[in-house]
């Protein structure tokens, strides 16, 4: 990121930040006088630029300290460090060191996030993540816009990547019960600069990246950011993804009353989805665990050659600002997505047959199943038919949000009021296809994905092959929208000049429908479902700001997630028939935290306690993947610790530590209460460390690494599977030869420790092995 990126970013930042709101961020015009003589051209990121520009930079609040940054947020205009929540952000520097290629790998420096298959009878992949062990698939948004997309995403369009914890619904509407995902976008600015990276390393690894900002005329600009990604995963047989996307954006009215960006996005994938392995019981063990922790190889995939994931994903995005006068700033954000998707995958079952034949000395016996509830017992059958089974899947979505904040006072009183409507619609339209011919058993040892041709054909020409879903039945087409209409209003009153009260609420009509078409009409009719809730969602938050460089508060918020919102991203959106069908999933968070910006803005610090309860849980059925609602009540509460900054000139550092305690406090079945909630560990902890040594210097070197280590997680209500703990080691080093290059080297997972990084309820993925990866790359 070049210095007059950063610059940027920052004027955005403050820009966001009004003058009428008590202790924003205020900086010296020496500073800014300071920053006027930076090169316009000079190139950089945190861990090559000298100490003073080092320490300048995080004193606008970039580089490892975010306590300043922008959320990117029209609803949420303040700052981290006055947001009364407890928010974890990825910045630019931190990606750029880490040598982030996707939203993955930029969560992996986020407590309380995990990666999850999410797939079911549908085979649901692509990006699903629990936040303090709870789904947020439908929680990623994109600029404050939710990303209905069912796609691995890529980040070379990412400025930055925050997580906001606890329950918001206030802000973004149903849902969000652990938290929602936001990534800023990169955004032209008033600045030329034209830089290209190309990374190659292990596992046939070859990307290349560009990013383009012109500026046309003294309020306008043009960006190009594109990217090109092939790779396979090292330690992972057969998988591999070739992706890549184009984000063209074009910027009108920059630094006047007025401004207009447009933005398009692009992103395409060809890839062979991994279901991981199956977690087993060895006979006379309290629990399971991945089969690899028996032994079996951690390169052993158990698909097929007929398994695919091909993706194209597009989303055309207008943001408009409109600032009426000193008080007052209007917002309108536009968003059309358009999804595709073809999608066939496998999953492994080892069953009580397979498990006795590998653990009693007959593992040539030992055979698995590659779809389907049932095993493959003695093998004796050709093989199974079931799910998960191939889909298309074409999906389209609007949202649009119009909002105000307005800054006033009543009296002595000073607030900030934020209020506007977001209104969204997303369409999903699926039809399932089977196979006319089995899929093999797999030997558990040494599996062959090479099954030949299954004969693949629509499933309404083949009804017996479909999956039979409860009382759904068996039917090859289905299709369903969901229509919200959301008001949200929420005031930040200041009492004295370093208490505020801040409160709101959001009212949200949901409308949902699905319908279940085709097959065998005479046994499984057609069948149509209709469903319309009003919610209401308020919150309330205590805040104290003693000065602008520490902040306390408390907050308790709650959220709601209708049945039906899974409209996209889950197998089966509405399961009617049961008592939780009128029943949505609610969650309420209690919060106490505190942030602080230190030693001259260098070193931000953020400490929190939180208590997160839930009702009518839902849960996803492990062979069907369907999304049910239950009477289950869960809890998580703990303690999140982070601190990122400067320690000495040239060192960065961030770190973070999460303290879980969840429990389910009660269930129908009477032996998972008082359980662990599934993925929810009871430690977690990130570090990452670079230091820049001899800046400015022919002989010039940074030099680093960190470590993930996340303890075990129970992937089942009764805790009987669980997934071992993480534990990564990564090191990077780089070396600048000018302004304009430099070259770079990461190590991931130099242990080659055998770590999990998608979990189900029965199965795990394994995550790649040791793996290196080195960089050219250039700005201008």
């Amino acid at each position: 990121m070049s210095v007059v990126s950063a610059l940027f970013f920052s004027a955005q930042a403050l820009a966001s930040t009004s003058p009428d709101v008590p202790n924003a961020e205020k900086h010296p015009k020496r500073e800014s006088k300071r920053f006027k003589k930076t090169d316009a051209h000079t190139a950089t990121d945190v861990a090559s630029i000298n100490a003073e520009d080092e320490e300048r930079l995080t004193v606008k609040g970039h580089g490892f300290n975010t306590m300043h940054q922008s959320l990117g947020l029209s609803r949420m205009p303040q700052d981290v460090m006055h947001t009364p929540q407890n928010i974890n952000v990825v910045p630019q520097a931190l990606m750029k060191q880490q040598n982030v290629k996707s939203l993955d790998e930029a969560l992996r420096n986020v407590p309380g996030v995990t990666a999850s298959i999410g797939e079911g009878a549908g085979g649901m992949n692509g990006d699903q993540f629990l936040i303090r062990g709870f789904q947020a698939q439908n929680d990623i948004y994109e600029d404050g816009l939710r990303d209905f997309g069912v796609y691995s995403r890529d980040s070379f369009n990412f400025e930055s990547v925050s997580v906001i914890k606890g329950p918001s619904s206030e802000v973004f509407g149903n849902g969000t019960t652990g938290g929602a995902i936001n990534m800023v976008t990169k955004t032209p600015g008033l600045h030329n600069s034209y830089s290209a990276e190309f990374t190659g390393g292990s596992g046939s690894y070859y990307r290349g990246t560009l990013d383009i900002n012109q500026k046309l005329d003294s309020s306008t600009a043009f960006r190009l950011t594109g990217m090109g990604d092939e790779h396979n995963v090292v330690g992972r047989d057969f998988i591999y993804s070739h992706r890549w996307g184009i984000a063209p954006s074009l910027a009108f009215g920059l630094g006047k009353r007025a401004t207009l960006v447009l933005q398009y996005l692009h992103q395409q994938e060809n890839s062979v989805p991994d279901f991981g392995v199956p977690v087993v019981t060895k006979p006379g063990a309290s629990y399971g665990q991945p089969i690899t922790e028996y032994g079996i190889r951690r390169t052993n995939w158990y698909g097929t050659n007929n398994d695919q994931n091909s993706t194209n994903d597009n989303m055309e995005t207008a943001r408009f600002t409109y600032k009426v006068n000193d008080h007052i700033t209007i917002y309108d954000d536009l968003r059309g997505g358009q999804y595709y998707r073809n999608f066939a995958a496998s999953k492994a079952t080892c069953d009580t047959t397979c498990v006795n034949n590998y653990f009693n000395g007959d593992p040539a016996s030992a055979l698995v199943a590659r779809s389907g509830p049932s095993g493959a017992g003695k093998g004796t059958g050709p093989g199974t038919y079931m799910a998960p089974l191939p889909y298309e899947q074409r999906s389209w979505s609007v949202q649009n949000v119009a909002s105000m904040v307005a800054n006033f006072n009543t009296g002595f009183l000073r607030h900030q009021l934020v209020a506007g409507v977001d209104i969204e619609r997303v369409n999903d339209v699926r039809s399932q296809s089977t196979y006319l011919k089995a899929k093999p058993y797999a030997n558990l040892v040494n599996p062959n994905p090479y099954v030949g041709n299954l004969d693949l054909v629509p499933g309404e020409s083949n009804p017996a092959g479909l999956v039979t879903l409860g009382s759904l039945g068996a039917k090859p087409h289905s299709s369903g929208y969901g229509f919200d209409t959301g008001l949200f209003l929420f005031d930040q009153i200041w009492l004295t000049k370093w208490l505020s009260v801040k409160g709101g609420f959001r009212w949200d009509r949901w409308q949902t429908s699905y319908n279940l078409t085709g097959g065998n009409v005479a046994a499984n009719p057609d069948k149509h479902f209709h469903d319309v809730s009003g919610v209401f969602n308020p919150n309330v938050s205590l805040v104290a700001t003693p000065d602008e460089h520490q902040t306390y508060y408390f907050t308790w918020a709650s959220s709601t997630t209708p049945m039906g919102m899974y409209v996209t991203n889950g197998s089966v959106p509405i399961r009617p028939g049961t008592n939780s069908f009128a029943s949505p999933e609610k969650a309420q968070l209690y919060e106490l935290g505190a942030k602080y910006s230190l030693f001259h803005d260098r070193i931000g610090a953020t400490a929190s306690l939180f208590r997160l309860d839930k009702g009518n849980a839902m849960n996803a059925d492990p062979v069907t993947g369907e999304v049910q609602g239950s009477s289950d009540r869960q809890r998580n509460q703990g303690l999140e610790l982070s601190v990122g900054g400067i320690i000495l000139p040239g060192w960065n550092v961030t770190a973070t530590y999460a303290l879980y305690d969840s429990d389910t406090t009660y269930s129908a079945t009477q032996a998972n209460r008082g359980k662990n909630v599934q993925y929810v560990p009871h430690n977690q902890a990130t570090l990452w460390s670079v230091y820049n040594a001899f800046p400015n210097t022919p002989y010039n070197i940074a030099f680093g690494g960190g470590v993930t280590w996340r303890q075990h997680v129970w992937l089942n209500a009764a805790n009987t599977l669980r997934a071992p703990a993480n534990l990564d080691f990564s090191a990077m080093i780089s070396h600048r030869f000018d302004k304009h290059w430099k070259i770079s080297m990461n190590g991931y997972n130099l242990a080659n420790r055998l770590n999990y990084q998608s979990l189900f309820s029965n199965r795990a993925t394994p995550s790649a092995g040791r793996m290196f990866l080195g960089e050219v790359s250039f700005t201008y």
